[in-house]
């Protein structure tokens, strides 16, 4: 069954509200936010990919690896799978996959988390970037990723944190919910997978975030989307303190921040 803590109740639809996908395309290669989300995200693919090459070499499998991006927007986190190997993509949104082929990346297709349109034992790596928390049903989402995975997969999970931080984006992107550390632990899990490390990130901005958002909530302030918010002289500044995030979380997890990162495997 799906899990119902911290869980938004109305009925939303899947996919985020329209307007936001023009917007994320344009932010999306400067904006310090997806800027040191990127280079988090990838300090953790880095090992993962080594491990599963190491894997791969054992069973005598080719070494090039087999990627897929749940929810993968409008691409620029595809792109930086790519990296690593051949990437796939799948979102629920036709209008995010026009940004992605328009960007050069034809290997995407329409469907949603929840039935995923892949054969079973598919994948290496199964990404699921700000994705689950969109999700009526994320057990259901979670046992389809372990489903095109291989057995020895991993998956690789972003979702915002603590539901007392919900704001304007939240609303915007048809949030569900927002998590803390025990209750993603607990459904990925309960999904069949092996958590193997699990961290808050984005410590750095913790306490201006939560200052912002109770402030758009006493003043009633909702701007079209928080992606837009940023003081320009000092966005690269802002998108390089929280890279160097990397640093400290090769060696230990933080106690709170403003998102999760979880790396889990499918062991059966």
């Amino acid at each position: 069954m799906a899990t119902t803590v911290n869980t938004a109740k109305e009925t939303l639809p899947r996919e985020m509200q329209q307007h936001t996908y023009a917007i994320m395309r344009r932010v999306e290669e400067s904006h310090w936010w997806f800027v040191g989300r990127r280079q988090i995200i990838r300090s953790f693919l880095q090992p993962i990919v080594c491990d599963l090459k190491t894997d791969a070499g054992d069973t005598k499998r080719d070494t090039t690896l087999n990627m897929l991006d749940v929810g993968c927007g409008t691409g620029a986190n595809l792109e930086m799978l790519s990296e690593f190997g051949q990437a796939e993509g799948v979102d629920v949104s036709a209008e995010a996959l026009s940004f992605c082929q328009a960007r050069g990346l034809q290997n995407v297709k329409l469907g949603a988390a929840e039935a995923l349109p892949y054969e079973d034992n598919s994948f290496d790596l199964v990404t699921g970037l700000d994705v689950v928390e969109h999700l009526d049903d994320d057990l259901a989402g979670l046992k389809e990723m372990r489903r095109v995975l291989r057995r020895g997969g991993r998956t690789l999970l972003f979702v915002p944190a603590f539901m007392f931080l919900w704001g304007v984006q939240d609303d915007i992107s048809n949030h569900r919910r927002r998590y803390t550390l025990k209750d993603l632990k607990r459904v990925v899990r309960g999904a069949g997978f092996e958590v193997e490390r699990a961290t808050y990130v984005n410590i750095s901005f913790f306490a201006p975030i939560l200052l912002g958002r109770l402030f758009m909530r006493a003043t009633g302030l909702r701007p079209e989307s928080e992606n837009n918010i940023t003081i320009g002289f000092l966005n690269g500044l802002m998108g390089k303190l929280l890279s160097a995030e990397r640093g400290p979380l090769r060696y230990l997890n933080f106690p709170f921040g403003v998102s999760i990162i979880c790396v889990a495997r499918r062991i059966e």
